[in-house]
């Protein structure tokens, strides 16, 4: 991988086609949560689709706790709807057959040069596409379990979410002032954009890239 794709850094902001032909942008998908970006082989591989099998299980608890999931595959719009529908998931696939992803963050799989993949890799990032952790998935085992994903995000969100403890005196006394800009997501954005992302409607809340 490339060395610049490292915990701490950013990751570039890839606009790429959804599963509906529409161009996104990484960061208007991602707003101001956590994000886990799943960067898979394809359609044809087995490991790949257990593992998605498994976030898709996964995902109503990503909702409710304000987490986002993405998934970035090498197969074609057609190839891509079609994993994406017999998954039963209700979150974003982009897709890269240009291999731009593949390419910037130098993950070809060259032991498989018939399909000329993206070795699998599961990244968490927190807001600004800002790089927590990689889970390299080349070997099945080096995927995360939603169990470490659990425990990654109870990890991140406390970073990021400034009224985690609502014990704070600190807090208790900014609330009482009016002063809600500590508190998610009553101080960054309304309950209707709230709703809106929870339901997944991404054309109203990420819009065309």
């Amino acid at each position: 991988m490339n060395p610049a794709i490292a915990a701490g850094r950013r990751l570039a902001d890839y606009v790429l086609p959804d599963h509906t032909k529409t161009l996104r942008r990484l960061s208007a998908l991602q707003g101001d949560d956590p994000m886990l970006l799943v960067l898979i082989r394809g359609f044809f591989c087995p490991k790949d689709r257990e593992q998605l099998k498994a976030l898709t299980r996964f995902h109503p608890q990503l909702v409710v706790g304000n987490c986002r999931l993405v998934v970035i595959t090498t197969d074609d719009w057609h190839t891509t709807n079609n994993l994406r529908q017999q998954l039963g998931a209700h979150y974003p696939f982009l897709y890269d057959e240009e291999r731009r992803v593949r390419d910037d963050l130098d993950i070809l799989e060259y032991t498989d040069p018939q399909h000329e993949p993206m070795v699998p890799h599961t990244l968490l990032l927190a807001p600004g596409l800002e790089i927590r952790r990689i889970w390299n998935g080349y070997y099945y085992w080096g995927r995360p379990s939603t169990a470490e994903l659990h425990d990654a995000l109870r990890e991140v969100t406390r970073d990021i979410r400034p009224d985690w403890d609502l014990s704070d005196p600190e807090l208790k006394r900014r609330w009482a002032a009016g002063d809600k800009s500590a508190f998610f997501p009553y101080g960054s954005k309304s309950m209707e954009q709230t709703l809106k992302e929870m339901a997944g409607a991404v054309d109203q809340y990420a819009g065309r890239a």
